[in-house]
């Protein structure tokens, strides 16, 4: 298992957003049932739960395409590190009418990624629905829905902004995307925590 970043919702203080990375999905089965069924869960289960109120918002993703997501950061600080690392992550949660299609991973290559990286993005990676059975049913997952999620890292809070005065990404990224979506999408503005791999 490997867990590439957990951040705090600068927008939502109540939500705390984490990705976890596996293989494949046998790689992912027995990940889990290591970690749930070890002693470190065991011991510390019930104080983890007691902070949740609700822990089912779990989406089971695969990278868009071959090397999607292959370029972000993965150095995490030393135990004990506090406080939040540096950098901003926005992330856009496409609703998508159907899987996503050829000519949808095309539009994203083309034209959506390098909005990104024009706008000052140093890292972008880009994730669909992965279809595949839930093999760990102790955790649900999101089911019967198809989703593009694009991550965009930028190097602070300011950078963003920036990007976001811009008004490019709010003005066309919908309407680009009009075609292929079943509902508004969804954006976040993630800090990544102290010990977060992914970071600036």
């Amino acid at each position: 298992m490997r867990v590439i970043g957990q951040f705090i919702d600068q927008d939502r203080p109540d939500l705390f957003v984490w990705l976890r990375g596996f293989a494949d999905m046998p790689a992912r089965q027995r990940a889990l049932t290591a970690f749930y069924g070890g002693p470190v869960w065991a011991a510390h289960r019930d104080a983890a739960n007691a902070t949740m109120v609700d822990s089912d918002n779990v989406l089971l993703l695969r990278p868009a395409w071959i090397g999607a997501a292959a370029d972000l950061p993965s150095m995490r600080a030393a135990p004990g590190a506090t406080g939040l690392a540096p950098g901003l992550v926005f992330v856009n949660v496409f609703y998508l009418r159907e899987p996503a299609t050829p000519s949808l991973l095309d539009c994203c290559r083309s034209r959506m990624d390098p909005m990104l990286r024009a706008g000052g993005s140093r890292h972008t990676a880009w994730y669909v629905s992965d279809a595949s059975p839930n093999t760990f049913p102790l955790l649900p997952v999101r089911q019967g829905e198809s989703v593009l999620l694009g991550m965009a890292l930028f190097d602070e809070t300011a950078a963003f902004d920036t990007f976001a005065n811009g008004k490019a990404w709010e003005r066309d990224a919908a309407a680009i995307l009009a075609p292929w979506l079943a509902k508004a999408p969804e954006a976040h503005r993630l800090r990544p925590t102290a010990r977060s791999a992914l970071h600036a």
